[in-house]
């Protein structure tokens, strides 16, 4: 491979799942559906949060930020792995690279402080309804919202930093279907164990502490929730945060095990099939699992639908 020097490579080889060529056929089939429904699913949560006026709230705000943020999470990595499952030469140039490591990054940092805001938002639902719209405001909804994206994009500039700014030495061959800090870790000349040692604790301050505070909301959620004295208060009350505890387990689950596992040979399948999980398979289960169980979404999609055929005609 042509490069610039030795620490500055014009391009890397992704080696994705080469390994196994008789699986790429099927897997660009597979990502390619997966794609269009993430698409699909997270455009149509954010039209119709924004276009019926009855969804206008916190929780739907809110949730127009993660669909976005899904929507921009999966693009960053997908449209390139099918190029290259498509392609007999899988490359990504290091300027794509750089541009692909911060964004992937950016967006996972902002979605680990975005959940814990929609679960402030559930607890002050639940826990302080009388003065939830007091509290959540539309200028506090704002600010934490841009505090997420913030916070997280913050973040990425600090973990790219910690990959890029070390040499690398030829080949320039990367074990995986997309730029990740731990892959180019390994092409560094020197030794990255202070490098890892500072990433596994990052990332575990990133994952843990926003997880740990959406653990201790849920508990005083499901205390106030088990004080209603109607079983249906109680199922309503948990039925609004259903969905969020489902989309948290999907995301912290598999975060956690992704960039807290030990390194040792025989993770890197387990790593990739992980990054498969979290950065394609969680943004298209995200707006159909608020879809199907939520009644307000459904509700208000089939409104859109009418309102769309009416214009039709």
């Amino acid at each position: 491979m042509i490069a610039v020097n030795e620490s500055i490579p014009l391009e890397f080889i992704l080696l994705g799942f080469s390994d196994r060529p008789w699986l790429e056929f099927p897997l660009f089939v597979v990502f390619f559906i997966s794609y269009m429904v993430t698409i699909f699913g997270n455009l149509t949560i954010i039209l119709v949060s924004r276009l019926d006026s009855r969804l206008q709230t916190p929780m739907y705000f809110f949730l127009t930020n993660l669909s976005l943020l899904d929507l921009c999470y999966t693009t960053s990595t997908v449209p390139q792995l099918l190029v290259n499952l498509h392609s007999t030469r899988k490359v990504i140039s290091y300027g794509g690279c750089v541009a692909q490591l911060f964004i992937f990054l950016a967006l996972g940092a902002t979605e680990c402080v975005l959940l814990p805001v929609m679960c402030f938002d559930r607890f002050v639902a639940i826990c302080r309804p009388l003065h939830y719209s007091v509290i959540m405001h539309q200028r506090l909804c704002l600010q934490l919202a841009a505090a997420s994206w913030i916070t997280g994009f913050s973040n990425a500039m600090w973990f790219s930093i910690l990959a890029l700014q070390l040499p690398l030495c030829g080949p320039f061959v990367l074990d995986h279907f997309l730029c990740e800090v731990p892959a180019l870790f390994k092409l560094s000349c020197v030794d990255t164990t202070a490098n890892e040692a500072e990433l596994f604790f990052l990332s575990m301050l990133f994952h843990l502490v926003p997880f740990t505070l959406i653990v201790i909301s849920y508990a005083f959620i499901a205390r106030a929730v088990l004080r209603i004295q109607s079983a249906e208060g109680r199922q309503k009350a948990f039925g609004t945060c259903g969905s969020h505890l489902l989309v948290v387990s999907l995301f912290y689950g598999t975060a956690i095990s992704m960039y807290m596992q030990p390194p040792s040979p025989s993770s890197k399948d387990r790593g990739k099939m992980v990054s498969l999980f979290y950065g394609i398979v969680a943004p298209m289960l995200n707006p159909l699992i608020y879809a199907l169980r939520n009644k307000e979404v459904k509700e208000a999609f089939k409104r859109l639908v009418a309102r769309v055929f009416s214009i039709r005609k």
